[in-house]
């Protein structure tokens, strides 16, 4: 009886507990995580699977983003695969570590005993099994690191302008209409900068920059490829300026 009512106790514990973002992480706080500051997670809350059997296994470092259908294991159940064979209990666990700077795409799952470093990218679908280096960007099952974060930033720097250029042609095509800068709210970059951002309220620059210190930081230090939306546009769509 007295099991029956701790796992009753436990259910309505934890869907609180997902009612909300700020519940669930002080849910995981209170289990005795240990997590950083600005812990976010995307996505629907009920697919979000992180091992409370073992809490002080797991280690959450700053800024670290999860996303839906997260899991984080700190154990696994082998022992019942060696009682039926080997009539023999034996426990399985692990501690788990995320450093800091760490996003997630969706669909990822992180196994016990694994380490991830700093400033990390972990592509949708990966399966994190092998302990991680910092600066790298992983995907697959299982996870492999696909090339250092320095190569990657470099390479997205020249590939997203082409892929903003198609993302344009494809709003004309579709829609049958004109793009606007607000279809732009994550490639703003490449045509907005300290000097022209007030002509683009409808953009939400702040947001994405994520605080008010990066937001500083990018109108000191970013210049923006095209002058302005319309060039931009004019460039996307291989015709004059509008």
């Amino acid at each position: 009886m007295k099991n029956f009512i701790l796992r009753i106790i436990y259910k309505i514990e934890r869907m609180v507990a997902l009612s909300s973002q700020a519940r669930y992480i002080s849910y995981l706080k209170k289990k005795h995580c240990s997590i950083g500051d600005n812990f976010q997670i995307r996505g629907d809350l009920k697919t979000i699977t992180i091992d409370l059997t073992r809490p002080s296994l797991i280690t959450i470092g700053n800024n670290v983003t999860i996303n839906s259908h997260f899991s984080l294991m700190t154990h696994d159940f082998v022992s019942g695969v060696f009682l039926h064979l080997y009539n023999d209990f034996i426990p399985s666990s692990g501690e788990v570590r995320i450093g800091n700077n760490v996003r997630f795409g969706i669909n990822c799952t992180v196994l016990k005993g694994v380490t991830i470093g700093d400033n990390c990218f972990i592509a949708a679908g990966a399966v994190v099994t092998k302990d991680i280096p910092a600066n790298s960007i992983v995907g697959g099952v299982p996870a492999k690191v696909i090339c250092g974060l320095d190569d990657y930033y470099k390479k997205r720097q020249t590939l997203c302008i082409e892929e903003a250029f198609k993302y344009a042609r494809s709003i004309k095509s579709r829609f049958g209409r004109m793009p606007v800068p607000s279809d732009f709210w994550e490639e703003f970059p490449l045509f907005v900068d300290a000097h022209n951002i007030n002509d683009y309220p409808g953009i939400p620059v702040k947001r994405q920059l994520m605080n008010e210190e990066i937001y500083s930081k990018w109108l000191e230090s970013h210049k923006a490829m095209f002058p302005s939306f319309e060039a931009f546009i004019a460039a996307a769509l291989e015709t004059n300026v509008l």
